[in-house]
Protein backbone atom coordinates (compact mmCIF):
# COMPACT_ATOMS: atom_id res chain seq x y z
CA UNK A 1 0.00 0.00 0.00
CA UNK A 2 2.83 2.39 0.86
CA UNK A 3 4.59 2.01 -2.47
CA UNK A 4 1.32 2.16 -4.41
CA UNK A 5 0.30 5.39 -2.69
CA UNK A 6 3.72 6.87 -3.43
CA UNK A 7 3.59 5.92 -7.10
CA UNK A 8 -0.01 7.04 -7.61
CA UNK A 9 0.68 10.28 -5.72
CA UNK A 10 3.64 11.08 -7.98
CA UNK A 11 1.63 10.15 -11.08
CA UNK A 12 -1.17 12.45 -9.93
CA UNK A 13 1.28 15.32 -9.59
CA UNK A 14 2.62 14.68 -13.10
CA UNK A 15 -0.92 14.37 -14.49
CA UNK A 16 -1.80 17.67 -12.80
CA UNK A 17 0.86 19.42 -14.87
CA UNK A 18 -0.44 17.73 -18.03
CA UNK A 19 -4.04 18.69 -17.23
CA UNK A 20 -2.97 22.30 -16.63
CA UNK A 21 -1.34 22.50 -20.06
CA UNK A 22 -4.39 20.95 -21.73
CA UNK A 23 -6.73 23.28 -19.86
CA UNK A 24 -4.69 26.34 -20.82
CA UNK A 25 -4.86 25.29 -24.47
CA UNK A 26 -8.61 24.73 -24.25
CA UNK A 27 -9.10 28.07 -22.49
CA UNK A 28 -7.04 29.87 -25.11
CA UNK A 29 -8.96 28.26 -27.96
CA UNK A 30 -12.27 29.20 -26.33
CA UNK A 31 -11.05 32.78 -25.98
CA UNK A 32 -10.06 32.88 -29.65
CA UNK A 33 -13.40 31.40 -30.71
CA UNK A 34 -15.24 33.78 -28.35
CA UNK A 35 -16.99 30.86 -26.62
CA UNK A 36 -17.96 32.38 -23.31
CA UNK A 37 -20.54 29.71 -22.48
CA UNK A 38 -18.08 26.81 -22.02
CA UNK A 39 -15.96 26.73 -18.87
CA UNK A 40 -13.97 23.60 -19.72
CA UNK A 41 -10.57 25.29 -19.45
CA UNK A 42 -11.30 26.81 -16.06
CA UNK A 43 -12.79 23.57 -14.78
CA UNK A 44 -9.66 21.78 -15.97
CA UNK A 45 -7.49 24.08 -13.87
CA UNK A 46 -9.61 23.25 -10.81
CA UNK A 47 -9.33 19.53 -11.58
CA UNK A 48 -5.56 19.86 -11.98
CA UNK A 49 -5.23 21.65 -8.64
CA UNK A 50 -7.27 18.93 -6.95
CA UNK A 51 -5.12 16.23 -8.59
CA UNK A 52 -2.00 18.01 -7.31
CA UNK A 53 -3.40 18.37 -3.79
CA UNK A 54 -4.52 14.75 -3.70
CA UNK A 55 -1.15 13.54 -4.99
CA UNK A 56 0.63 15.50 -2.27
CA UNK A 57 -1.78 14.10 0.33
CA UNK A 58 -1.17 10.53 -0.79
CA UNK A 59 2.61 10.96 -0.73
CA UNK A 60 2.52 12.65 2.68
CA UNK A 61 0.22 10.06 4.29
CA UNK A 62 1.55 6.89 2.68
CA UNK A 63 2.87 5.58 6.02
CA UNK A 64 -0.22 6.49 8.05
CA UNK A 65 -2.35 3.71 9.47
CA UNK A 66 -5.51 5.82 9.80
CA UNK A 67 -8.02 6.77 7.14
CA UNK A 68 -7.41 10.54 7.27
CA UNK A 69 -5.38 10.77 4.07
CA UNK A 70 -7.71 8.45 2.22
CA UNK A 71 -10.80 10.40 3.32
CA UNK A 72 -9.19 13.67 2.21
CA UNK A 73 -8.20 12.06 -1.10
CA UNK A 74 -11.70 10.68 -1.57
CA UNK A 75 -13.30 14.09 -1.00
CA UNK A 76 -10.87 15.86 -3.35
CA UNK A 77 -11.29 13.25 -6.06
CA UNK A 78 -15.09 13.27 -5.80
CA UNK A 79 -15.12 17.06 -6.11
CA UNK A 80 -12.78 16.74 -9.08
CA UNK A 81 -15.06 14.12 -10.62
CA UNK A 82 -18.15 16.31 -10.25
CA UNK A 83 -16.40 19.37 -11.68
CA UNK A 84 -14.98 17.39 -14.60
CA UNK A 85 -18.16 15.53 -15.52
CA UNK A 86 -20.35 18.62 -15.42
CA UNK A 87 -17.97 20.82 -17.45
CA UNK A 88 -16.53 18.41 -19.99
CA UNK A 89 -18.77 19.40 -22.92
CA UNK A 90 -16.23 20.75 -25.40
CA UNK A 91 -13.13 19.52 -23.54
CA UNK A 92 -13.79 15.79 -23.69
CA UNK A 93 -10.47 14.80 -22.10
CA UNK A 94 -11.80 16.40 -18.93
CA UNK A 95 -14.39 13.62 -18.68
CA UNK A 96 -11.57 11.06 -18.81
CA UNK A 97 -9.71 12.88 -16.01
CA UNK A 98 -12.93 13.00 -14.02
CA UNK A 99 -13.49 9.26 -14.21
CA UNK A 100 -9.81 8.69 -13.43
CA UNK A 101 -10.24 10.82 -10.31
CA UNK A 102 -13.32 8.83 -9.30
CA UNK A 103 -11.53 5.49 -9.69
CA UNK A 104 -8.46 6.66 -7.77
CA UNK A 105 -10.39 8.25 -4.90
CA UNK A 106 -12.92 5.49 -4.37
CA UNK A 107 -10.37 2.75 -5.06
CA UNK A 108 -7.90 3.86 -2.41
CA UNK A 109 -10.60 4.50 0.15
CA UNK A 110 -12.22 1.08 -0.30
CA UNK A 111 -8.80 -0.62 -0.40
CA UNK A 112 -7.76 1.00 2.87
CA UNK A 113 -11.12 0.15 4.49
CA UNK A 114 -10.71 -3.51 3.55
CA UNK A 115 -7.13 -3.58 4.86
CA UNK A 116 -8.18 -1.98 8.16
CA UNK A 117 -11.05 -4.46 8.54
CA UNK A 118 -8.71 -7.41 7.93
CA UNK A 119 -6.09 -6.15 10.40
CA UNK A 120 -8.66 -5.46 13.14
CA UNK A 121 -10.34 -8.86 12.64
CA UNK A 122 -7.20 -10.86 13.47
Amino acid sequence: MKVTKLIVGILQMVLAAFIVFQSCAVGASHAMENKTSDAGGSAGIIVALLFLACGITYVATRNAKGLGGDIAGLVMMLISWIVAITNGHDYTDLVIWGWTAFIIGVGFFVWHLVLNKKSSGK
